[in-house]
């Protein structure tokens, strides 16, 4: 098999600048890689990745290298793809296979070439690679030993799976961990969302309405973000306790349909299909801006809104303007994920927490998970992570005393 499919070769000595930069601000990661080197935990292990091929997750790929492992990389979205980072990567001599903009004949070619790499631990964010062994290429199953997810939509389907008796190696749920979900999602998406849809709109938000469909983590941190921009903020919800707590957070909660009249800015992270649909735009504000921060393009029904109204005008790269009545509708990044397509995802320091989980699960996973089933890691991983992270930001934190301690494990103890 060819090393590599990039866009372009020549973009590498920018990319390899970038990735110097992310590493600068993944101090808990290079920690991790340190200790690869000296233990070689993936020595003889093949690793294919499906992740967002960014400078970031290029500090990963170089960390289990280090590790001893033989690494492959495609992307995971089709427009999440850095070129000048992959090209980076294969001047590396990685394999590496994706660029910006693939259509979906090359997205799954490209996956099928990481799997005809013959993985022995896969590394999803989704969750396509585990589907695409499981559905059309069952000969590798023999082969596999370990997989690791880092999205909650992934985790979705891997449950389901496990639901169904249909899984058939063990999975970590990296997601899960607290240095995951509660920070890459929480303050990752929040800023790197808002970061996407100014760099596709240079909207104003201070004094608009922004509309949060979901109130996961994800969706907690955006409403956040807008709040500290300045915006009024509607999440809609489906779990009653998520709803309480948007309002008990200070916003304001409602249905889409109530919503779709009232905001400015929409902006869907809840992991399921058809948030916003053709019915809903059509009571939009002329100029609403709608946009996606799940993992796939599914929460925008875009397929029917374009069946509806036709395709959108390109006002701007990641910008489409479909004209309804007499309404203008901007859609950004044809409802794949904004915070990637449109501008670069998390910042590295987020990230670095992110994949010390991946690196750190992927080695607690070949020692302890051998039951095709879901794996949360134990909470030992997410201190040594936190830990990692005090020590590159040069934070000192308490220990509880011996009598602290005592105190804290007897129940004897007490008025």
């Amino acid at each position: 098999m060819s090393n590599y499919e990039v866009k372009d070769i020549k973009l590498a000595e920018q990319g390899k600048k970038k990735i110097e930069l992310a590493e600068a601000d993944m101090g808990a990661l290079l920690k991790v890689r340190e200790y690869f080197e000296k233990t070689k935990p993936f020595k003889g292990e093949k690793i294919g990745l499906a992740l967002h091929i960014t400078k970031e997750t290029a500090v990963l790929v170089r960390t289990l290298k280090a590790g001893g492992a033989q690494v492959a990389i495609t992307g995971c979205n089709p427009l999440s793809t850095q070129d000048d980072v992959a090209a980076a990567l294969a001047k590396e001599e990685f394999h590496v296979y994706g660029h910006k903009g693939e259509n979906t004949k090359d997205y799954y070619e490209y996956l099928n070439k990481i799997l005809d790499f013959k993985p022995t631990i896969t590394v999803d964010d989704g969750c396509d690679l585990v589907t695409e062994i499981h559905t059309k290429r069952t000969e590798l199953l023999d082969n596999v030993k370990l997989g690791l997810e880092e999205t909650t939509t992934g985790i979705i389907r891997l449950k389901a799976m496990e639901k169904d008796n249909a899984l058939k190696y063990p999975i970590i749920a990296v997601n899960d961990n607290l240095t995951k979900h509660l920070m890459d999602n929480y303050y990752g998406t929040g800023q790197s969302t808002l970061d996407g849809v100014l760099r596709a709109t240079n909207l104003m938000l201070a004094g608009k309405t922004v509309v949060v469909a979901g109130y996961g983590s994800c969706g907690k941190g955006v409403a956040l973000r807008a709040k500290g921009a300045g915006a009024k903020v509607i999440v809609t919800e489906v779990n009653p306790f998520r709803a309480l707590q948007a309002y008990m957070d200070g916003n304001y909660v409602m249905t889409m349909n109530e919503a779709a009249s009232i905001g400015d800015l929409f902006i869907t992270v809840t992991g399921d299909c058809k948030v916003i649909t053709a019915e809903h735009v059509q009571k939009m504000k002329s100029n609403a801006v709608i946009c996606n921060s799940g993992h796939f393009d599914i929460e925008i029904d875009l397929k029917e809104i374009e069946k509806r109204f036709g395709k959108g005008t390109e006002m701007r790269p990641f910008l489409k303007q479909y004209k309804i009545r007499n309404k203008k509708i901007n859609i950004l990044a044809d409802g794949r994920l904004v915070n990637l397509a449109s501008a670069e995802g998390h910042p590295s320091v987020v990230m670095s927490l992110s994949f010390c989980g991946q690196a750190l699960g992927a080695e607690w996973g070949l020692k302890h998970a051998k039951e095709p089933i879901v794996y949360h890691l134990p909470e030992t991983v997410d201190e040594k992570i936190s830990k990692l992270q005090l020590q590159h930001l040069e934070l000192k934190i308490d220990k509880l005393t011996p009598e602290q301690e005592h105190y804290l494990s007897s129940w004897k103890i007490g008025t």
